[in-house]
């Protein structure tokens, strides 16, 4: 019987797309465009957000 691996959810700040790559405007010596490449900030290149954590109350 196949496993079901449960979805995880998708990140609300890149919608998916965790990696882009920018051109720098120059070229390299053999004619390339130059890029660099930049990865979403908030689920680090996965693309998937992890669950937020509970918050809970401690004392009175």
């Amino acid at each position: 019987m196949p496993q079901h691996t449960p979805t995880r959810p998708i990140c609300a700040n890149c919608d998916g797309f965790p990696t882009v790559t920018i051109t720098t405007g120059q070229t390299t010596p053999d004619g390339q465009r130059q890029t660099i490449t930049a990865h979403c900030p908030a689920c680090h290149g996965t693309g998937h957000a992890t669950a937020a954590r509970a918050h809970t109350r401690i004392g009175a």
